[in-house]
């Protein structure tokens, strides 16, 4: 036994071995020999195609001349990341680019995602971004999903882009000329534009995940994923109560983040709600609340990237939890870091943290403690004993993504609401024409609601759904068949003038993905704005860097992921583990950046600084 585990294992009124011992048993429960293609047997872009291309929120788009113009930069998104990267892009002085999106305005995920409940999990004043540039405060601490659209509303409008984007368009190609020097990007409008610059800005939840339960295809009632909401269906709007449900039987199939946030509005107005469960989420205290209008008058100009800066310490354990930038002590996000350090005040020779394994094994008790914490939480909520053992998440905190929530586990207390368990079965039974077997019983429902989630690690080519060709021909995912690889999480050799932009990278660990969004947004700017300064017409990484940034990652121990546990096989089954299958289809090494947010932002200034654009051939 290590020196942590013999000072502090003793002092805590836990086992750290059993704790470990029914994670393996709860793991060996849901893992499956099927892995990730238990989801890839539905196809949201084939026969369930009307998932992907179905909007309830707008109507058919309008018949337009086809676009066959040359501009600069073509940035496929309008989600966050295509809005950052057009926003970043003005100040640089680019102007000349064009937005598209195959929803009908702004905000991707956020366009779509108008379930019931829908807030963001990370404080809105660190998410939410370019809060700064548009002088906008959000109302909440963690902004609703209504709020949130609206913003992106805003950003467009501040930045002039909705002048500059074509909406309710599908790219079906985007192909490099190598003697034009230009991208050719084609749609489903019969566009034909060209682009000296293409920019993939689909960031990493835009396809709609749907299980791939069978029987799926042969219900007969209404059914639609949380991200294509169908109020014509439910009654109401997002905000209001869905009158509709009245007297219906909803069936709501998946407890992730989405499922945590829609079951307590669904409970309130359906007549019965039956939640069909396979994995309990980590489900901790939500703390929302309206923003001070005292503090909001305050704020001076940079307040939004000193306080993001200040997020990512604190949760990183870089800096202070209650520092004059923010005041975290009560954020989610950081009861970890706060029980690490709590048990390593506790140690009597804190040095003892710099041997080999010490700190490993230090993390390992602060998250028992944590989730023992969270599991108690559910046996003060629930008052059915046998509803509590089902609620409670027996795994590693960080094997899936934490949940925060003051309304959820209550909702089980309610007498139209069944909890339905199927994690001995692995999955739902099946689907047939009138509801959901499940553990052998059927349950007769009027609607299905998909809270599954999207495809976050699923083939590139099929999750980002664009024929991409760059030199010779050559197609991007026949260049990534060992694994995704491209200098700074951007730039990949052989695709000249093309950048990815905080789509299918993950670029370092933190909780706020708009922070590094931001970062790789104006380092992209930067990139377009110096090459056209310097009078270059192709601009691509060399063969040596890519290959230099890929090796260095994949030397890398991962000793962050380690510990935070999503890339251990211990961890139940989910998108982080790729659903926990033995065989990776998925070359984490190799795509991940292994040092955190911080750093990453770190080194692209640094790189700026140096202004060499090192590891670039510009011609």
């Amino acid at each position: 036994m290590s020196k942590v585990m013999d000072a502090l294992a003793p002092t805590l009124p836990f086992d750290h071995d059993a704790i470990r011992e029914k994670y393996q048993a709860e793991r060996d429960k849901r893992v499956r020999t099927d892995g990730e293609a238990q989801f890839n047997a539905v196809d949201v872009s084939g026969e369930y195609a009307e998932y992907l291309t179905h909007d309830p929120f707008a109507p058919q788009p309008e018949p337009r001349e086809a676009l066959t113009d040359t501009i600069e930069v073509a940035i496929v998104g309008g989600g966050w990341v295509g809005l950052m990267l057009g926003a970043r892009l003005t100040q640089q002085g680019v102007t000349d680019f064009r937005i598209i999106d195959s929803a009908a305005d702004f905000g991707g995920t956020w366009y779509w995602n108008r379930y019931p409940g829908a807030h963001c999990d990370i404080e809105s004043y660190s998410y939410l971004p370019l809060l700064d540039e548009t002088g906008y405060v959000p109302r909440e601490r963690y902004a609703s999903a209504p709020e949130i659209f609206e913003h992106a509303q805003r950003i467009g409008k501040h930045f002039d882009l909705y002048g500059k984007a074509v909406f309710q368009t599908w790219v079906t190609e985007a192909r490099w000329d190598e003697d034009a020097r230009l991208w050719t990007v084609e749609t489903n409008r019969g566009d034909k534009m060209r682009a000296k610059y293409l920019a993939l800005a689909t960031g990493p939840a835009s396809r709609p995940r749907l299980p791939g339960i069978p029987g799926i295809h042969d219900y007969q009632g209404p059914s639609f994923h949380t991200c294509r909401w169908d109020y014509s269906v439910t009654g109401g709007a997002p905000g209001e109560p869905m009158t509709d449900l009245a007297d219906k039987k909803v069936a709501v199939i998946g407890t992730g983040s989405t499922g945590i946030q829609a079951i307590p509005r669904l409970a309130q107005d359906a007549g019965h709600l039956y939640v069909f469960q396979r994995t309990p989420s980590s489900v901790d205290f939500r703390n929302n609340r309206p923003t001070d209008p005292e503090w909001a008058a305050t704020l001076e100009p940079g307040w939004q990237k000193r306080r993001m800066d200040a997020f990512n310490a604190a949760m990183l354990g870089a800096g202070p939890i209650d520092g004059p930038e923010g005041d975290f002590t009560d954020d989610g996000w950081m009861r970890p870091i706060q029980s690490v350090t709590g048990l390593a005040a506790q140690l009597d020779d804190p040095a003892v943290l710099g041997e080999p394994g010490e700190l490993d094994d230090l993390i390992d008790l602060s998250d028992d403690q944590t989730m023992e914490r969270i599991r108690a939480r559910v046996d003060s909520d629930i008052t059915d004993p046998a509803v509590r053992d089902k609620l409670k998440a027996w795994y590693k905190q960080f094997c899936k993504r934490p949940t925060f929530s003051d309304e959820y586990l209550p909702t089980f207390n309610r007498d139209n609401v069944t909890l339905v368990d199927v994690a001995e079965s692995k999955g739902i039974d099946r689907i047939d024409a009138t509801g959901i077997v499940a553990n052998g019983e059927h349950y007769d429902v009027d609607l299905i609601v998909y809270a599954s989630g999207f495809e976050i690690t699923s083939d590139f080519k099929r999750r980002m759904g664009i024929p991409v060709f760059g030199s010779d021909g050559q197609s991007l995912y026949d260049h990534w068949g060992d694994g995704m690889r491209a200098f700074q999480s951007h730039s990949t050799y052989g695709f000249p003038n093309m950048f990815i932009v905080g789509g299918l990278f993950p670029f370092g660990f933190g909780a706020n993905y708009c922070s590094s969004v931001d970062d790789i947004s104006g380092h992209v700017a930067y990139i377009i704005a110096e090459a056209d300064k310097r009078g270059a017409s192709r601009v691509e990484v060399t063969q040596e860097t890519e290959n230099g940034w890929v090796q260095t990652q994949v030397d890398s121990d991962g000793g962050i992921a380690k510990n935070l546990g999503g890339a251990e096989t211990s961890c139940t089954p989910g998108y982080y583990n790729q659903e926990g299958a033995e065989v990776k289809s998925r070359n984490w090494k190799q795509e991940q950046y292994w040092g955190t947010v911080i750093e990453f932002g770190r080194l692209l200034q640094d790189w700026r600084t140096d202004g060499k654009l090192e590891g670039f051939n510009l011609r």
